[in-house]
């Protein structure tokens, strides 16, 4: 890899870096970090809320209130949850469609005329108890010996037969189907536990 090419992978690296800090600091109140962070983003936010508003005068108001937004939620940042232009920008789509949202006249209707919604999606209770459950049998498994977890894994998440799997473990089919139930009676044991 030649010189000029680890510059140009390094790039991106520093310049993100350096936004990082921007933004730390601007969370720390730093007005020539928010300076920078101004100067480093700006056109790239301007172009969001432009795209977005449609107009150029609203674009700009937005974005206004987009850097309020940042001083004032700077501190919040947090560089290990998202990238800092991915924060920034999330905050300037967010504030050129609560823009847009305002200047659209609402006709309302009564509440019966609205159509049933209904949503497919399973409720978030179902999913964190199907979690967790998820979570238990793998922690489950992994207090069983080793070929009885292989075994039950291949067997149960891959589809794959006693025979099959006594074929790839050089051993008689007696001693696979064997090692799969003492397996399955652990984790039985262990999942009722």
């Amino acid at each position: 890899m030649t010189s000029s090419s680890l510059d140009s992978a390094a790039a991106p690296d520093a310049a993100r870096a350096r936004l990082v800090e921007a933004l730390v600091r601007t969370g720390e109140e730093d007005r020539a970090a928010f300076r920078d962070l101004y100067t480093l983003t700006s056109a790239k936010l301007f172009g969001i809320c432009y795209r977005i508003c449609g107009e150029r005068q609203a674009a700009e108001d937005v974005l206004h209130d987009v850097y309020l937004t940042i001083w004032k939620r700077a501190g919040a940042y947090e560089p290990s949850r998202a990238s800092p232009i991915t924060w920034l920008a999330t905050i300037a789509r967010n504030r050129a469609i609560d823009w847009q949202r305002a200047q659209k006249v609402r006709r309302t209707a009564p509440i019966e005329d609205a159509p049933e919604i209904v949503d497919a999606a399973p409720l978030a209770s179902e999913t964190m108890l199907e979690d967790e459950a998820a979570h238990r049998l793998h922690g489950c498994l992994d207090t069983l010996e080793e070929r009885q977890r292989s075994a039950i894994r291949t067997a149960f998440f891959d589809g794959v037969t006693y025979a099959d799997l006594a074929e790839r473990q050089a051993v008689p089919l007696g001693t696979m189907k064997s090692w799969v139930r003492r397996g399955l009676a652990k984790l039985k044991e262990c999942l009722d536990a």
